[in-house]
């Protein structure tokens, strides 16, 4: 067993860590929340009143935070974890944040000879509880094969994309395609729905046929035919449109720091934007259904 700083404890945070405690792990946590800590020492974890005490001669580094700058303050300059850790020690970043901010603190990394991924994850709330987390990650072969003796305590699916920031690229691929069948999900359930039909006989109909997809299949947009999907619990999270604006924005600059059109992914952004800013931020992405049907 690893002895692990876990270094963010929010939505996604708080069950990851949770999972290394019943792994076996030693897990040391810090976030700024007093009450997301409380919660991880009744699961288990020590609690440290620092990142930088929290990072103390442990095995792994993980972190869940808000945004590049957040992992930024976290990792870089003379204050910086990176300053204070040595060799022995593993960096992986959870968090979804911009690539270039990535490579930098890869950089940074590297140049310490301390291993770092950048590996942001997928599937939500409900996989981070249950363990069944997607990892991509970005770093080298050597850290990625530590990575994944700790990740596979939090997810089922761990990939190594490429060089640092690769993860990001690949999380930027993906939720940008999430947005687009989520969207293109709700727009055909809706006109089904329109033409008498109902949508959970649609729904049967399509996944037998060439439309089937990931948000037809488990996360249903359309309230009522999937008992278990934030649709039917009154879009309530679930996976925020706050953070799929968020996560559309990065896809974004991927996209023009990359010097590539991509209306599609462009259509979604000002789509998802419209509903954030209609008041629906809070509510699951799904509930982009409403938006449509309006």
């Amino acid at each position: 067993m690893a002895s692990v700083a876990f270094i963010g404890l929010g939505n996604m945070g708080g069950p990851m860590a949770t999972n290394l405690i019943k792994a076996g792990h030693s897990v040391t946590v810090f976030d700024l929340s007093q009450a997301a800590c409380d919660a991880l020492q009744e699961a288990g974890a020590s609690v440290a009143a620092s990142a930088a005490e929290a990072a103390s001669g442990v095995d792994y580094v993980i972190s869940m935070l808000p945004a590049g700058k957040h992992v930024a303050a976290t990792f870089l300059g003379d204050d910086g974890l990176l300053a204070l850790l040595d060799t022995s020690t593993t960096v992986l970043d959870c968090s979804t944040i911009d690539a270039a901010t990535a490579r930098e603190v890869g950089e940074a990394a590297a140049e310490k000879g301390i291993g770092f991924m950048d590996s942001p994850v997928s599937g939500g709330v409900a996989a981070a509880a249950a363990g069944t987390l997607a990892f991509m990650c970005g770093g080298d072969a050597a850290t990625f094969e530590k990575a994944k003796l700790i990740l596979a305590d939090m997810g089922k699916n761990i990939f190594h994309a490429g060089p640092a920031g690769a993860g990001q690229v690949a999380k930027g691929c993906n939720n940008m395609l999430l947005a687009i069948h989520m969207i293109g999900t709700c727009e055909a359930l809706e006109m089904g729905a329109r033409n008498g039909l109902d949508p959970k006989v649609l729904s049967e109909i399509m996944l037998a046929s060439s439309g089937r997809n990931w948000s037809l299949e488990v996360y249903n947009p359309y309230p009522g035919v999937m008992e278990a999907a934030p649709a039917s619990n009154d879009y309530k999270p679930g996976f925020m449109v706050d953070l799929m604006v968020k996560d559309l924005g990065l896809a974004m600059e991927i996209a023009e720091q990359s010097d590539f059109d991509n209306p599609m992914g462009k259509l979604a952004r000002q789509l998802y934007a419209a509903h954030q800013d209609a008041g629906n931020g809070q509510r699951d992405f799904s509930s982009i259904l409403e938006k449509l049907k309006s």
